[in-house]
């Protein structure tokens, strides 16, 4: 049942006992479904980052070693072309790949021409290209071969690059490159690393913090409030048979997703929703009664509005990556702003209620904003009246 860009030959042989590849030989199929997919999703109005390779991961007990590149269509074993005899390590590089780099430019043109119509797509060039050996090189290449195909496109596409688990800072970064994504981006460091470079920073893929709701809420406020652009959560609810996101995942699965945790995501869509987000900036915060009792972060349109989120789980107070602290909580801190006439409003992140609002007739400077008891996380919208 294994849908590939390539069609069978005539010849038996492939790692799953069906007949070998033909890389030079498009299956007209997966094309159909890839494009009926994105549109279905267009409908829904859902944006489809498309992936564009992956990389070989290793055997855990054998690094030199890959069961997946065992089974890929380009592994020599499996087409007819005489492609691919490579170790899996090379396979995304621009030497020693044993001519696949041919097969990757045809096939990224081919795509970016099939989806040259769609509304909703951006491409990542590479998922997870820390393994595997894909290098930086390729990766840049790539880069060049969609914007080429697309160049004279009535609606080129973004493209985005995945730079590494956790954070690092981005060096020499390709001008084809539109925006850069992280994975398991918390605390969102990545952001306020290569804020510099003046373009936007995702968090597109979560997980390995236990199944609780609260983590990944926590982690989508905190990176979107330090001043992320883009936040994707890894939702193992959703799974083949169980497309409207109803799959009970068993224990062993390492992460989490539910409807109640996608209810809490729009609580935060809406409230970015009420901004005119792409004028907001990442500002200082001062905390009252020391840095380590809590974590601040704060958005503003300097005069205009502000937005800011508070939890207390913040290092070295963290005390578990699976679960926020709990308790009866109230903070203080300040924000410098214009003086003026404000209203807060304060909201449980969980359920979107308001808490508490608030009139404040600031003179100008440090204003201090004292918070209503809560019980794991908080935000306040600070608007001018």
């Amino acid at each position: 049942r294994f849908l590939a860009p390539w069609a069978r030959s005539a010849q038996p042989g492939a790692w799953d006992g069906g007949k070998k590849w033909d890389l030079t030989q498009w299956n007209e199929d997966y094309f159909t479904r890839f494009k009926a997919f994105v549109a279905e999703a267009s409908r829904r109005g859902v944006v489809v980052e498309v992936t564009l390779f992956c990389p070989f991961y290793p055997d855990g007990s054998d690094p030199a070693k890959s069961p997946m590149w065992s089974l890929s269509p380009w592994n020599a074993a499996n087409n007819i072309n005489s492609l691919g005899a490579v170790p899996y390590d090379r396979v995304h590089t621009l030497d020693g790949h044993g001519g696949l780099l041919e097969v990757q430019e045809r096939f990224v043109r081919r795509l970016v021409d099939e989806l040259k119509a769609a509304d909703n797509v951006y491409y990542e060039i590479c998922n997870e290209p820390y393994f595997g050996g894909v290098t930086v090189a390729w990766q840049h290449h790539i880069a060049q071969v969609i914007a080429d195909a697309q160049k004279d496109q009535a609606n080129p596409k973004l493209i985005s690059q995945n730079i590494a688990n956790n954070s690092a800072t981005i060096e020499a970064p390709s001008p084809l490159v539109s925006f850069f994504n992280f994975h398991y981006a918390y605390p969102p460091v990545a952001v306020a690393e290569n804020w510099a470079l003046n373009r936007p920073i995702g968090d597109n893929e979560t997980g390995f913090r236990g199944q609780a709701d609260e983590v990944y809420r926590n982690e989508a406020w905190d990176f979107m409030l330090a001043g992320g652009a883009l936040f994707n959560h890894l939702d193992y609810s959703f799974a083949a048979g169980h497309e409207d996101g109803t799959f009970a995942y068993p224990p062993a699965q390492p992460g989490g997703g539910s409807q109640a945790l996608r209810a809490q995501f729009g609580v935060l869509k809406r409230f970015l929703e009420g901004f005119d987000f792409l004028r907001l900036k990442p500002v200082a915060v001062t905390v009252q009664g020391g840095e380590n009792s809590v974590s601040v972060r704060a958005l503003a349109d300097p005069g205009r509005a502000y937005a800011a989120y508070l939890h207390r789980s913040a290092a070295p107070g963290w005390k578990d990556a699976q679960k926020l602290n709990r308790g009866t909580f109230e903070n203080s801190f300040s924000l410098d702003i214009p003086a003026g006439p404000y209203g807060a409003e304060w909201l449980d992140p969980a359920t979107g209620k308001v808490l508490r609002t608030d009139l404040i007739e600031h003179l100008g400077g440090a204003c201090t904003l004292k918070t209503p008891s809560f019980e794991t996380d908080l935000a306040v919208r600070l608007k001018r009246k």
